[in-house]
């Protein structure tokens, strides 16, 4: 299972139009590095979604649903089925993850334009914290999610 984080304007499609959805795909990925990771991404993998614009804050946790697809919109890319599994008890800033030194080689902090990117083991534990209100991080890997009883409809 791979950890992603997927940027997005909530002005566009915020995190709270994801849970009234039940799922969406992820498309109009442009930027060629970003692509590259879209690609990457399986079913099962997780994503924090996170909101751009004036908030700057990851806000919720996503899966990846199934493979990627070809962009209905244009086929040079490619879109990948997601649904939202948890709103973050508190969002994350960018200013927060900016003030902690151990972000600082993240993708996140050093390319503010890429809108998917991986999230190392360690950094997706210690976003986790930081939503918990926490600064220790117990653990490395990323806690399991229980599934949901039933499941929304698209």
């Amino acid at each position: 299972m791979a950890l992603w984080l997927f940027k997005q304007e909530p002005d566009c499609y915020a995190y709270s139009q994801l849970e009234v959805d039940g799922s969406t795909m992820w498309d109009g990925v442009g930027n060629p590095l970003a692509l590259k990771h879209l690609r990457a991404c399986a079913a099962g993998d997780l994503a924090f979604y996170y909101h751009t614009g004036s908030e700057k804050a990851v806000v919720g946790v996503m899966e990846v649903t199934g493979l990627p697809v070809p962009d209905a919109d244009d086929p040079k890319r490619v879109a990948v089925p997601v649904k939202p599994l948890r709103r973050l008890a508190k969002p994350v800033t960018l200013a927060a993850i900016k003030a902690d030194a151990a972000f600082a080689a993240w993708e996140l902090v050093r390319q503010a334009r890429l809108s998917v990117m991986p999230v190392p083991p360690d950094l997706w534990a210690k976003v986790e914290a930081l939503a918990a209100g926490t600064t220790a991080v117990a653990e490395s890997e990323p806690k399991p999610i229980a599934k949901k009883a039933a499941e929304t409809k698209k």
